[in-house]
């Protein structure tokens, strides 16, 4: 139980549905949903929609999505893969011809075709019950009427401004006044609006073929892009097997690359190990440990991660307990690595997340992102429509599994998760923040289930990352325990030391628990953003 003398927010509890989010108007729009008489799916779309909304930095119908899924009604878990692939004309030496050795980062190049209304109607199509008009009203009505800008918002909306202003369309909608919208000041979005509209009345077709796409690859190619209208209409995300591995007793499942959730699923089976439990939980000891096995986890990663439809990892080796058992012989509990020994497996930035659990407990574990933040700063002028640049995370070389090519997909850092106990969903969650997220999975899961913390504490605990030979701390990790990371041969830095823009928290997370023996639902969400737990 939290200190009540100290700043701080409780668990919510709830016996009929809960979702939690980063916006408070994404969550009363879940329970709304929920309340009148549609499942877990259709309020997941609803949300994400007033999402795409309220937090325009973050997340867009011009993104991605990648869905986990338990039914009430089955036992297991869906995945979806609603990542986009990158032009037909896309190769790497398209792009060396050009003189690009790499992606820039706010360039049509960098604009993969979006997944999201794809997978939202797909998914509404096998799993909704409600109208699609109904669930997007409320995401048309706020951006016709205008939303606040929340206070995490606006400061990634600030950092963001150089961006936006260069590209007409966005400093139009995005910079009024030539100003970044003050917070809690209305903002309004009458173009999506309009696109949104369109969407719900003519379904996915009047996104990847109709006036929408026609806006955006007009746009796009106004912009040097090699998109074309074909590459949108034969756009489809699909279905795909989870992967999953099991810590204390609880499996643990991620969508498949081209994610990185396998990154957190390695990261569990190293530091299993581990009694993690013996040790304190913002202890030097559990960081190292923390640390070395994500150093480890994410070099695997960075190696081997791509679209399997071009060359798949060795996944079920890389999830062996032989394989963790190699990896976890490389750390010093005492020492930090000097060099990450170099990867021997053979080679075949910005998000928003919610969950939702409904009355039948149907549970959907759903992640959306633009990449980083406004994505390209791109937006489609007509449409409204903010455009990723999931394809900056392509590299030019072609000899790399995660170069670019024709119709591929990058590797990605959005990730949900879900956690389920003797054949049933018991935690769906997800923690925000680009390259972060699998560390953060590991981190949160450890903390409920090496730490015995309820969800709101797992979620409020303070955080490290590693990158870049530096190993980030938030203000929450102690001086002292700060100290003992360097005595153990880690380069530390405070997280508000960065000074590059990016100097805000590490992540954002949220979940729901189900306590099948109570009947109760409890739901947990990440101080870090302005979002809340919501039940009823």
């Amino acid at each position: 139980m939290r200190d009540f003398e100290v700043p701080g927010r409780s668990p919510v509890y709830a016996p009929r549905g809960m979702v939690a989010t980063s916006n408070p108007l994404a969550a009363l729009t879940a329970i709304e949903v929920l309340r009148s008489g549609g499942n877990a799916v259709d309020a997941a779309i609803a949300t994400a929609a007033v999402l795409c909304v309220v937090e325009p930095n973050n997340i867009g119908i011009g993104g991605d999505v990648f869905i986990l899924y338990a039914p009430a009604d089955a036992k297991g878990v869906i995945a979806y893969n609603g990542s986009g692939y990158a032009p037909a004309r896309a190769t790497p030496h398209w792009f060396l011809e050009r003189g690009l050795t790499a992606i820039p980062v706010d360039s049509a190049h960098a604009v993969t075709v979006p997944g999201a209304i794809d997978a939202w109607t797909r998914l509404h199509a096998d799993y909704g019950t409600k109208d699609m008009e109904a669930l997007l009203r409320p995401a048309i009505d706020l951006a016709e009427e205008g939303y606040p800008v929340s206070d995490t918002t606006h400061f990634y909306w600030t950092h963001s401004k150089a961006r936006l202003a260069r590209d007409p369309s966005a400093a139009r909608i995005f910079l009024p006044d030539g100003e970044v919208p003050r917070r809690g000041r209305l903002h309004r979005q009458p173009e999506l609006a309009g696109t949104l509209r369109l969407i719900a009345r003519q379904g996915r077709s009047a996104f990847y073929e109709g006036p929408v796409a026609r806006d955006i690859v007009r746009y796009l190619q106004s912009q040097g892009g090699v998109h074309s209208l074909e590459d949108f209409a034969e756009y489809r995300g699909s279905y795909v097997e989870p992967i999953q591995t099991t810590y204390r007793s609880h499996d643990v499942f991620e969508c498949p690359p081209n994610g990185q959730g396998i990154a957190a699923l390695i990261m569990l089976n190293i530091l299993s190990g581990f009694d993690l439990a013996k040790l304190e939980p913002l202890g030097a000891q559990r960081l190292h440990l923390e640390i070395e096995a994500a150093r480890l986890a994410y070099r695997d990663r960075d190696s081997v991660v791509c679209d399997p439809a071009y060359q798949p990892a060795p996944v079920d080796f890389m999830l062996s307990a032989d394989y963790a058992a190699g990896l976890r012989a490389c750390i010093d509990p005492q020492r930090a690595m000097q060099d990450v020994p170099p990867c021997d497996l053979p080679r075949h930035p910005d998000t928003t997340y919610l969950t939702i659990v409904d009355r039948d407990r149907n549970a959907i574990s759903l992640i959306g992102s633009l990449f980083h933040s406004f994505g390209s700063a791109l937006v489609a002028p007509e449409s409204g429509v903010v455009l990723q640049n999931r394809g900056f995370g392509f590299t030019t070389d072609p000899d790399h599994p995660n170069a670019i090519g024709p119709r591929k997909r990058p590797m990605h850092t959005i990730i949900p998760a879900m956690v389920c106990k003797d054949g049933r969903p018991a935690m769906s969650f997800g923690v925000v923040g680009g390259r972060y997220q699998p560390w953060g999975h590991a981190h949160v899961l450890t903390n409920i289930l090496d730490f015995g913390l309820d969800v709101q504490q797992a979620l409020d605990l303070a955080r490290v990352y590693h990158e870049d030979g530096l190993v980030h701390v938030e203000r929450g990790i102690p001086d002292e325990v700060a100290l003992d990371l360097a005595s153990y041969g880690h380069r530390v830095i405070r997280r508000s030391d960065v000074g590059n823009g990016d100097e805000g928290p590490i992540g954002g997370g949220h979940m729901v628990k189900i306590d099948w023996e109570s009947g109760v639902l409890i739901g947990g969400s990440d101080p870090r953003t302005d979002g809340c737990a919501l039940g009823y």
